[in-house]
């Protein structure tokens, strides 16, 4: 029988050899997701020998993340705007970028409609509903599959949500104050080039974005003024290259006040214009 001390040991050196770039972290995160644990047990504890089938349990979660199957989805979670995300290989795993598009509908989000539309774990939406003192929320999907785990998400965190299955404004009804999207929008030629726990892991539903990378930007501002109101926001994550394309269109369809927001690390990442009163 092994030891913790001797399991995260193991794992650590397996993972490092797989080429698993946060080999210790991810290691000691399946640790305490499959014994339960946190730090201030593992150090008290990490000569006590543990169980056969729990030690073979963590051994093969180790050797799925060898693999570079994402750890969130080994683990079921991911945290996002300071909420606990259930994710599986149906919806793109939420990511700490994608806060800075909550962040800035927050500044206008308040006692407002919003639509969240491609909303994969519902993490968007959800955040909104929980933080934004919102008046309606939606969110629509084209994946049935990512819609059943945003509404367990939704039930969990209890937030009222409704989510709708459509194929971007197809099944929508009524209008909105503000709509909010992080869309497909990696070009389809980049796609293999991304990291092996993305590009062969992640949905490509929720990648892929055409020739261009704008083809989900295109058709949304196109059809968006329908169902945003006279003074309305309109907000979109962006790839770090596509800030000045996005801009063009939302200005090409009368949209003012564009602005383009940068993440922690310079790039560009948020998009948004307002519709003329």
């Amino acid at each position: 029988m092994s030891t913790y001390k001797e399991l995260l040991q193991t794992a650590r050196e397996f993972l490092k050899k797989s080429g698993i770039a946060d080999a210790d972290i991810d290691a000691w995160y399946l640790l305490a997701h499959v014994f339960g644990i946190n730090r201030a047990d593992f150090f008290m504890h990490e000569n006590k020998k543990v169980s056969e089938d729990k030690a073979l349990e963590y051994k093969k979660l180790i050797e799925k993340r060898a693999s570079h199957v994402p750890l969130q989805y080994l683990t079921g979670v991911q945290e996002f705007m300071g909420l606990e995300f259930e994710v599986d290989e149906n919806v793109l795993i939420p990511r700490q970028d994608t806060e800075l598009l909550v962040e800035e509908v927050l500044k206008v989000s308040k006692d407002k409609a919003v639509l969240d539309m491609c909303t994969g774990s519902g993490c968007i939406i959800i955040s909104l509903a929980k933080l934004g003192n919102i008046k309606e929320a939606v969110g629509i999907d084209i994946s049935r599959e990512a819609l059943k785990v945003a509404k367990r998400n939704a039930y969990r965190l209890g937030a009222e949500v409704d989510f709708i299955y459509s194929d971007l404004f197809d099944n929508v009804e009524g209008v909105f104050d503000i709509i909010v999207s992080n869309p497909p929008y990696i070009k389809t030629e980049e796609i293999l080039s991304l990291m092996p726990e993305v590009k062969d892991h992640e949905p490509k539903l929720a990648l892929d974005a055409g020739a261009s990378g704008l083809v989900y930007y295109k058709r949304i501002i196109d059809e968006v003024n329908r169902f945003l109101n006279s003074g309305g926001y309109l907000f979109f994550e962006i790839g770090y290259d596509q800030g000045g394309a996005v801009s063009k269109m939302l200005e090409e369809q009368g949209f003012i006040d564009i602005n383009v927001k940068k993440d922690l690390s310079g790039l560009d990442r948020v998009v948004y214009g307002k519709r003329p009163i």
